[in-house]
């Protein structure tokens, strides 16, 4: 019996769907496994659909068609290695998800997942059935253990796998980012090596899907919980992992280490995958949004040039007369700094001439908000027409902060197909604008060097529409609010709680309010990368109609 094992592992990223295109990934990662003399290849749950799918997978069509992809791929892959890879399936009406293991021209083992993930973005338990606790297959001269994803968060399947006689645990993952998710999944799979004393293979895929990014950062431990194996965060790779038997079992032998980026590159990276793969996979190619000069849609710009190269950015200034002359400017070298073009289209036109049609309809009443917010949806109507004119996809551009209270006009600065920003608050969109201006990466398609010009990340924030308008007139200054914010919506932290840890309680009860009253808003708003596990859409799900205030 051979005392030698080659496992191929394929990060990649699929797209939700796309059967014959992520069959074909699969395939040349087959090729690529059988031409290093690979004995299996695995590829990430659910490859073979994409994921997540959502209730696409209730469709019978769908589930059917992906299970005949499956099929057709053992045939393709039929003389040499096994290859592994997830999928939907039907077993008697009843729907799993599954991990396959296609060998000589049909499929020689099948697992179903077991535990079921029903917190955060996962819904599983509503579209699958719970999986039984199953055995090993074998792949001479190797007996592998396969729990899926969840499944190697709980002690109980891989107890079961390694008490059937596994040696190796090999986790296919679709394992979304969230900012220091590597160290979680980490702990888990050290804890599962220590329990089992058996080497372990945590397999993720890549790539952006709506709100969520695959990071990849795949990884190998030996007995003990000793990291063999890091692949990139990211990055689509495709390697080969080598492991030997002795005494006392198998193990991998060591190799790439990749270093991991930090929080800020993991984030930014984020934002650049999740709008590249955004717009690649529903057909875009350009993006246009609207600089103000401000902060945000400087750094929104940056991340669109970034993703897409500044050919295919479109920065549009939309001045009124309360737009000051250093926007315009600090706009215009922005743009210059990033290579993208730059229009301008006043708004002092349309403006009054919307002013005149309510005139009758306004008279007697004293100017507000309402006229305020006239502006940003005329900017809106305007960029929307651009975009539909020339098929270009229309960035938004407000922060966590805004967001999360508010702060933004809806059908006005809030119109857009997705936002890049939706879940960086304030404080870390200026930190992150300083990052970018002093680092460059090979995957970051726009210039090098500073991109965001410095006055913009100085000046004091403002909406600019009204005379010497400030955020700060209307919100508590952003180091304070985000603060606020980040207890009461990502820690989920009571008023008393909030008010406890140094803030006035006034504030607080404020924040809160308009928290609640702002969820029509983002019910409405446009999608955009997770970046935390309490974002919002599915992390963070509340009623619109609401009269609960929490008055601890």
């Amino acid at each position: 019996m051979s005392d030698t094992f080659r496992l191929t592992l394929a990060q990649l990223n699929p797209t939700v769907g796309d059967f014959s295109g992520n069959a074909a990934k699969a395939r040349d990662a087959w090729q690529q496994g059988k031409d290093a003399g690979a004995q299996m290849v695995s590829l990430p749950e659910m490859f073979l659909t994409g994921y997540q799918v959502q209730d696409l997978v209730l469709k019978p069509a769908f589930t059917k068609g992906a299970m005949a992809a499956v099929d057709q791929l053992a045939l393709d892959c039929a003389d040499g290695p096994a290859l592994g890879i997830g999928h939907p399936i039907l077993i008697d009406d009843v729907l799993y998800n599954a991990y396959s293991i296609l060998d000589g021209g049909k499929v020689k083992s099948r697992t179903l997942k077991h535990e079921l993930p029903n917190t955060g973005v996962f819904d599983e338990r509503r579209l699958y059935a719970k999986g039984p606790l199953g055995g090993p297959y074998s792949i001479d001269p190797l007996r592998i253990g396969t729990p899926i994803c969840e499944d190697a968060w709980h002690e109980d399947v891989s107890e079961t796998l390694a008490e059937s006689g596994a040696e190796l645990l090999l986790v296919p993952n679709g394992s979304p980012y969230y900012r220091g998710k590597h160290d979680v999944r980490l702990s888990h799979m050290v804890a599962r090596v220590v329990e089992n004393d058996l080497p372990l293979v945590y397999l993720n895929m890549v790539g952006g899907q709506d709100d969520q990014v695959f990071d990849g950062g795949s990884f190998v431990l030996n007995r003990g919980g000793k990291l063999a194996v890091q692949l990139p965060a990211f990055d689509e790779v495709i390697a080969h992992v080598d492991f030997i038997r002795d005494v006392e079992g198998w193990t991998a032998v060591e190799g790439e280490k990749a270093a991991l980026p930090d929080d800020f590159e993991q984030d930014y990276r984020v934002m650049v995958e999740a709008l590249r793969d955004y717009m690649r996979k529903t057909g875009f190619e350009k993006v246009l949004l609207g600089m103000s000069g401000g902060i945000d849609s400087g750094l929104v710009a940056t991340i669109a040039a970034d993703a897409l190269g500044p050919d295919n950015v479109r920065c549009v200034m939309l001045p009124s007369e309360y737009t000051s002359e250093h926007s315009l400017e600090d706009a215009s070298e922005a743009a210059r700094l990033l290579g993208t073009r730059i229009d301008t289209v006043p708004i002092a036109g349309p403006r009054a001439a919307v002013t005149d049609a309510l005139a009758p309809l306004f008279e007697g009443t004293t100017p507000d908000l309402t006229e305020e917010n006239i502006q940003s949806r005329l900017r809106g109507v305007l960029l929307m027409a651009l975009s539909n004119k020339f098929g270009e996809m229309l960035l938004t551009t407000g922060n966590k902060s805004e967001v999360a209270v508010g702060y933004a006009t809806i059908y006005g600065d809030m119109a857009g197909g997705y936002n890049p920003i939706k879940d960086l608050y304030k404080m870390r969109v200026f930190e992150t604008c300083r990052w970018r201006n002093a680092n460059h990466r090979p995957w970051m398609m726009g210039p090098a060097g500073t991109v965001i010009p410095q006055r913009i990340i100085d000046k004091p924030p403002s909406a600019e529409l009204r005379p010497d308008q400030k955020d700060e007139d209307s919100l508590p200054p952003y180091e304070i609010l985000d603060d606020i914010l980040d207890r009461l919506v990502d820690k989920d932290q009571s008023v008393a709680e909030v008010v406890a840890a140094g803030h006035d309680r006034a504030v607080v009860k404020k924040i809160e309010h308009l928290i609640y009253i702002s969820e029509y808003k983002r019910f409405q708003s446009a999608p955009g990368p997770r970046l935390t596990d309490r974002a919002f859409w599915l992390d963070r799900r509340y009623p619109i109609a609401n009269r609960w205030r929490d008055d601890s």
